[in-house]
């Protein structure tokens, strides 16, 4: 039998749930999130929208296939969303020791531990869900025999700028220099919004969150995903308000959603437990297409409170909730959702190419 440690999941409401160690073993705090996703841990740890969150899988089997090489770079990794992992933690229902996979090049357990993060297996995972359901995302903590729980504080990503620590700090340039000039403002960007610009031809200028891209020769505008809350992103939007006057396309994903309705005067607010899932059903708005997306994000634009020049483009089918917006007249549009999709589902892959098609007019 294999010797492992355990290890105790603590919610800040007192919830203690107990399990045993894959990972790193240190004691660590964050926000607890689910996922409903089969799949795509490698993409989902490094995706830094989970920045300062312990993640639960809500899948039971977690390891299965193993981990990818690397590959690419640090800038724009061939299988990864990011250059690390982003999450505090991972919690699952099982762990496979053994993985198979042509593709993997080691196990998750020899991953997390390089990269100094805890995982836990053994938790009644679909519980555990039913409570943060319940009682909504909550903060938590994460102990192992012979640790004192008094000793770990709690930690609350909510409240610090994540989208500072997790973007770019330099400006970076990919795809060919022949094609459309795209600024892409980097608040917490997966790497798959890169590649998916970049095999449509685009030229992307990649530009840290504050960075005053106005003076900067481009076609157009696009704002990336990112972490956490959107209001310590004051300056992404005064900068956007600006690029509003010169009526070049705008184009966000998922903070860039939440950003870009920000900057057209509309509020944002936090959901009681997120969306985080590869299932999640939306409508695109006065039409009957409806569309699996992927998603991860915390917090949601206010429909109601978009001005009267902007209406939502796409509609949550679970909830109501609102997954993009549009000028009525401006080619100015954005998704809450994931069209990039890494890793799947695809079907909203086209947004890319919507997008493109306003830089060629």
């Amino acid at each position: 039998m294999r010797e492992t440690k355990r290890a105790t999941l603590i919610l800040e409401d007192g919830t203690r749930f107990e399990g045993r160690s894959f990972g790193y073993e240190a004691p660590t705090a964050g926000e607890v999130v689910f996922n409903t996703a089969m799949t795509g841990y490698p993409e989902s740890l490094t995706d830094p929208s989970y920045e300062g969150q312990i993640l639960v899988t809500t899948f039971p089997l977690l390891g299965n296939y193993g981990v990818p090489p690397e590959g690419g770079s640090p800038d724009l990794s061939e299988h990864y969303e990011s250059s690390r992992i982003h999450c505090k933690a991972i919690i699952a229902q099982d762990y496979a020791w053994d993985h198979s996979h042509w593709l993997a090049d080691r196990n998750l357990a020899d991953w997390l531990k390089s990269e100094k993060i805890p995982g836990i297996y053994g938790i009644d995972t679909r519980a555990l869900t039913k409570h943060l359901r319940e009682s909504g995302s909550m903060l938590g903590k994460i102990v192992f025999e012979g640790d004192n729980p008094d000793d770990t504080p709690w930690y609350d990503p909510n409240k610090e700028n994540l989208i500072a620590l997790t973007s770019c700090t330099e400006v970076k340039e990919y795809g060919p220099e022949d094609g459309p000039r795209v600024v892409l403002v980097d608040c917490g960007i997966k790497h798959n919004i890169i590649r998916c610009l970049v095999s449509r031809g685009v030229h992307v200028i990649r530009v840290p969150w504050d960075y005053d891209f106005n003076g900067l020769d481009y076609d157009g505008l696009f704002i990336s995903n990112g972490p956490g809350n959107p209001d310590f992103a004051e300056k992404t939007v005064e900068n956007i308000r600006r690029a509003m006057e010169s009526g070049k396309p705008i184009c966000g994903i998922c903070m860039g959603n939440q950003l870009l309705a920000k900057a057209a005067g509309a509020k944002t607010y936090k959901l009681k437990y997120g969306h985080r899932s590869h299932n999640q059903p939306v409508r695109r708005a006065h039409t009957n297409q409806c569309y699996i997306t992927s998603q991860n994000h915390g917090f949601a634009v206010d429909s109601d409170t978009l001005p009267a020049d902007w209406e939502p483009l796409f509609i949550n089918m679970n909830d109501g909730t609102n997954e993009g917006i549009r000028h009525m007249s401006k080619p100015w549009f954005s998704a809450q959702f994931h069209p990039e999709a890494s890793s799947g589902p695809r079907d909203t892959e086209f947004f890319f190419d919507e997008f493109i098609s306003y830089l060629k007019k």
